[in-house]
């Protein structure tokens, strides 16, 4: 699970879009139902575009089997982040809580759709949870 910028703020940052869950309590939901699942989740946070991309060529080092993204504003405009997460041969899944084409002009592009296996927004902590769930399906099928 990939976290973006300022996502450490979830719990604080703007209520009305992204409810009052922190990230602590959304990494906490994810890892019960990767456990759930029979599956690990390990969770990464920056404010540091080079930090995110260095933890996608870790991945890729580490051969996970699938990655979860929300990227927050980076979203939009990162193909620094794009072109990192084209390195994966897993299947990526995007995840938002706000639904982004509900929202400001420039939040209904995003540079990672494009590579990614599927897109999932709208739903709050939910939009973690199918997330998860989909990556989960989605590796497998690409196992077999």
């Amino acid at each position: 699970m990939l976290h973006g910028v300022n996502h450490n703020m979830f719990g604080k940052r703007e209520p009305k879009f992204y409810g009052t869950i922190t990230l602590e309590e959304i990494d906490g939901k994810l890892a019960a139902l990767g456990k759930e699942l029979g599956v690990e989740v390990q969770s990464f946070q920056t404010n540091f575009e080079g930090a995110l991309c260095e933890r996608v060529h870790q991945a890729y080092a580490e051969k996970v089997d699938g990655v979860i993204i929300n990227a927050g504003a980076w979203t939009h405009y990162s193909y620094g982040m794009r072109d990192a997460l084209t390195i994966l041969t897993v299947p990526i899944v995007e995840v938002h809580m706000s639904n982004n084409h509900a929202r400001d002009k420039f939040r209904q592009y995003s540079v990672i759709s494009e590579i990614a296996k599927g897109y999932i927004a709208g739903f709050g902590i939910d939009s973690y949870l199918l997330g998860l769930r989909a990556a989960v399906s989605a590796s497998a099928a690409a196992q077999s």
